[in-house]
């Protein structure tokens, strides 16, 4: 409401120029019996304080000129209020600062769009953050886009159940999707609508119970998370493995750096495809290490040989430090990249 009242003003008080200037060139026209051009030019100069030396030859001309001057001053003044009321109010600048942020969702690929800025919208925010992906929220709850703006990341005021929201935020340029809604309901919405505007889209869903988990599953939802479950798995391990959670503890991001673990696609473009871990010797080269090993008929590996064979479309799943990893990513990283 308040980026659209000063705008309405400004519209009021244009209206109100328009309606003197006519009167203005109607009253010169009969006082004076002057052309229309000159007593329009005449009522021009005189609201604009631009003409008050020249001396009207009547007395009704000069009781126009008056009457044009104060409401010239009047509506400038009018004017002028309603501009400092908006900048310091930041119409104008928020108005600026919507153009730009809608003109960098329009320019984003390969991002993710998180719906539902709820307390699990905002820590997957937080995640991507950390990591460096580019994303956007898409939510119509006035306390998801004010913590949207607070903490400067990108939004679209809208929902995921309307295929024209989903647009606005890129849907069809982005890698994945988070439906991330407290509702289930609206996040078997979400599913089923980004699935068919994308089919070929990640799609990761919350849910609240197993029964939502497999609806979600049935409307298109590649991964579905339950938070409830998940931190009720999470409380019992670190009750009956303290070892094991603060392990993965430190694995996760979370953690720290010491050990993390990324996943490595090898494509048919990589120089070391169709070669065993161990002739590439990954661990000497890179010093990272290769947990499971994900096949393009989507079995896992969980324990790969050293004779296994990294074929394209497998993707590998590592565990090193930033600076191992890297090393592994540069070296499966694609051909003509490195040239």
């Amino acid at each position: 409401m308040r980026e659209s009242f000063t705008p309405r003003r400004i519209g009021y008080a244009v209206a109100a120029l328009a309606l003197v200037l006519i009167g203005g060139t109607i009253a010169f026209h009969q006082s004076l019996h002057e052309s229309w051009m000159q007593s329009g030019y005449r009522t021009v100069v005189t609201i604009s304080l631009t003409g008050l030396d020249t001396v009207p030859t009547s007395d009704s001309a000069r009781l126009v000129s008056i009457v044009l001057v104060l409401a010239g001053l009047t509506i400038f003044a009018y004017i002028a209020t309603v501009l400092v009321e908006g900048i310091s109010r930041g119409v104008f600048t928020g108005a600026f600062a919507e153009r730009k942020r809608r003109r960098t969702i329009e320019h984003l690929s390969d991002h993710y769009i998180i719906c539902g800025y709820g307390r699990v919208g905002r820590r997957v925010a937080a995640e991507f953050l950390e990591e460096g992906v580019r994303f956007v929220v898409l939510d119509f709850s006035p306390d998801a886009l004010e913590a949207a703006r607070e903490r400067n990341v990108l939004y679209i005021e809208g929902s995921g159940t309307e295929d024209g929201d989903l647009q606005a935020a890129g849907i069809e340029r982005a890698t994945g999707l988070v439906a991330s809604s407290d509702s289930d309901a609206d996040n078997l919405y979400i599913a089923l609508s980004a699935r068919n505007a994308r089919p070929d889209l990640l799609i990761v869903a919350r849910a609240s119970d197993e029964d939502a988990a497999k609806k979600l599953r049935l409307a298109g939802a590649d991964r579905v998370v339950q938070p409830y479950s998940t931190a009720g798995k999470e409380m019992a391990k670190l009750v009956l493995r303290p070892q094991v959670a603060a392990f993965l503890d430190i694995v996760s991001t979370s953690g720290g750096p010491e050990l993390l673990f990324e996943e490595i696609e090898v494509k048919d473009s990589c120089r070391e495809a169709g070669k065993t871990i161990r002739e590439l010797r990954i661990r000497e080269q890179t010093g990272a290490m290769i947990v499971a090993l994900r096949k393009g008929d989507d079995t896992f590996d969980t324990t790969p040989e050293p004779d296994a064979m990294l074929e394209v479309g497998d993707v590998m799943i590592a565990a090193g430090t930033p600076e191992e990893l890297r090393r592994l990513e540069e070296l499966f990283a694609p051909s003509q990249a490195l040239a």
